[in-house]
C-alpha cells in the first residue's frame, strides 16, 4: 500500500472513531451528574484493579525509551510508577467531588411577560488531545471529559503507547461497568491517525496539543479546528532587592529541582544587582548540591567564577539547568520577562508589597506569583481536580484548564407566541429586561 493510500485509509478509520465518540458524547451530555460521578468512581476502581498491568506496560515503555535514547525530559514525564498512578487515581476522585459543570444557569432574564431567556452551560462535544509522554495525562483528561459530558480522542506519543493502551482499556471498562458508552473515550496510536484527526473539523470541536513548541505550532498550522494549548514553559523567578534571601533560595530550589521537566519549572532566575553578591553564593551552594547546572551572564560569572555562560534566554531546558541574569531594577526584570517569557507563569520574591503589586500588574502571563513557587501552576493544586493542559493564550480559558474550559453555553428562549414585530415600529412594546433569581 502506498503512502497516500495509507493516509486515506487512516482518515476513514479515524473519521469512524470520531463519529463514535460524537455519538457517545451526545449520550453522555444527556446523563445526570449523578450518573457521571458514578462512572468516574467506576473508572477509579477499574484503574486500581488494573494497576499491576498499567505499571508493567509503563515499565516496558520506559525500557524501550531508554534503548531509543529518549530525551531526558520526556523520559521523566513518561514514568508512571505505582506511587504516581495512585496520585492520578486520587485525582480522578477529586474530579468526581467537583460541582457538575453542566446545566448551570448563567443568565435568567425576563425579556417580557411570558418571554424568558436563559444561558445554560453545555458540553463542547468531542475533544482531540495530542500529547508527548505523560501517560498520566490520559487519566486526567478522560476523567474531566466524562465529568463535563464530552467525548475525547486521545493520542499519546509513540514512546507511551503501551501505557496509554492499558490506561484507556481500564477507563473504558469503568465506563461500561457504570452503564455508560465506552466509545466516549478513544485512543489513537499512529502518526497517520494524528494527521487525519486534525482534518476532522466536522466531528471534533477542540484540539488540545501538549508538547514541544515546534509540535504545538505544527498543530496550530495544520488544522481548522480551534486549538487550545501552550507552546513553551519558559518561566522566571525574579529575586528583588527586598527579598528574604533564604526564602528566595527555597523558592528557586522547589521551582527548579522538584520536577525539572514540568512546564511550570523555572528556566531563568533574575537577581537584583543590590543583593546579587550576597544571594548568588547562597543559591549556588544549595542548587549545585541538588545537581543543578548553573549558567550565567557576565555579572553572574564575576560573582560565581567557573559557570558556563548563558547562551540565550529563550531555551526551555526541562532539565536541571538554570540560567541566571543580574538586573539593575524591577523594570529591567519585567522587560526581560516580556521579551523572553512564554506567558505561562512568572514569580517575584520580595518583601516590598509595592514592587510585588507592580510586578503582578505589569507581567503578562497566565499566572503571576508573589513569594511562592511557580510549580503551584497546576489544575490539581488550584482545586480543579485535574487539568487538560495549560493555556498561555490571552483569551479564556487561560492557565490550567479544568472543567470550566471544557464547557460552553447555549441561549434558551421560551415564549408564548412572541414575535419581534411587537417590539419594533412607532408603537413598539418595550422590553422588561428583568433579571430573575
Amino acid at each position: 500500500m502506498n503512502v497516500s493510500s495509507a493516509v486515506a485509509q487512516s482518515a476513514r478509520s479515524t473519521t469512524a472513531i470520531a463519529q463514535q465518540a460524537r455519538q457517545a458524547a451526545q449520550e453522555l451530555a444527556l446523563s445526570s451528574g449523578t450518573d457521571r460521578n458514578r462512572a468516574i468512581e467506576s473508572i477509579a476502581q477499574a484503574l486500581e484493579s488494573a494497576a499491576a498491568d498499567i505499571t508493567t506496560a509503563n515499565q516496558l515503555d520506559c525500557e524501550a525509551a531508554l534503548a531509543d535514547n529518549l530525551a531526558k525530559p520526556l523520559y521523566g514525564r513518561l514514568k508512571l510508577d505505582a506511587v504516581k498512578l495512585r496520585g492520578a487515581i486520587a485525582g480522578v476522585r477529586d474530579v468526581a467531588a467537583l460541582a457538575d459543570p453542566l446545566g448551570m444557569v448563567q443568565i435568567h432574564r425576563q425579556l417580557d411577560d411570558g418571554l424568558v431567556l436563559k444561558r445554560v452551560t453545555c458540553p463542547l462535544g468531542v475533544l482531540g488531545v495530542i500529547f508527548e509522554s505523560r501517560p498520566d495525562a490520559v487519566v486526567q483528561i478522560a476523567t474531566l471529559a466524562v465529568k463535563s459530558g464530552n467525548g475525547v480522542i486521545l493520542k499519546g506519543g509513540r514512546e507511551a503507547t503501551r501505557s496509554c493502551q492499558a490506561l484507556v482499556q481500564a477507563i473504558r471498562q469503568g465506563l461500561t461497568q457504570a452503564g455508560l458508552n465506552p466509545e466516549a473515550v478513544q485512543l489513537l496510536t499512529t502518526r497517520a491517525e494524528t494527521q487525519a484527526l486534525l482534518s476532522l473539523d466536522d466531528d471534533v470541536n477542540l484540539i488540545i496539543p501538549r508538547g514541544s513548541n515546534a509540535f504545538v505550532r505544527y498543530v496550530q498550522d495544520n488544522t481548522r479546528i480551534p486549538v487550545l494549548g501552550h507552546a513553551e514553559g519558559i518561566c522566571h523567578l525574579y529575586v528583588d532587592r527586598a527579598a528574604d534571601l533564604q526564602q528566595a533560595v527555597d523558592l528557586a530550589l522547589d521551582a527548579k529541582v522538584g520536577y525539572p521537566s514540568a512546564c511550570n519549572a523555572i528556566e531563568t532566575l533574575l537577581v537584583h544587582r543590590a543583593i546579587a553578591a550576597e544571594f548568588l553564593p547562597k543559591l549556588a551552594q544549595t542548587l549545585q548540591a541538588a545537581g543543578v547546572e548553573l549558567r550565567g551572564d557576565g555579572d553572574t560569572r564575576q560573582i560565581l567564577p567557573g559557570l558556563s555562560p548563558a547562551a540565550d534566554w529563550s531555551t526551555e531546558y526541562s532539565d536541571l539547568i538554570l540560567a541566571i541574569r543580574v538586573v539593575d531594577s524591577l523594570e529591567t526584570a519585567i522587560a526581560h520577562i516580556t521579551a523572553y517569557g512564554s506567558r505561562h507563569t512568572e514569580a517575584i520574591a520580595t518583601t516590598d508589597d509595592a514592587a510585588a503589586a507592580a510586578f503582578m500588574a505589569q507581567v503578562d502571563a497566565a499566572g503571576v506569583f508573589h513569594n511562592c513557587s511557580t510549580r503551584f501552576a497546576d489544575g490539581f493544586r488550584y482545586g480543579f481536580g485535574a487539568e487538560v493542559g495549560i493555556s498561555t493564550q490571552k483569551l479564556p480559558p487561560r492557565g490550567p484548564v479544568g472543567l470550566e474550559g471544557l464547557v460552553t453555553y447555549k441561549y434558551q428562549l421560551v415564549g408564548q407566541g412572541h414575535v419581534v414585530a411587537t417590539y419594533s415600529g412607532e408603537s413598539a412594546r418595550p422590553f422588561l429586561h428583568r433579571d430573575l433569581h
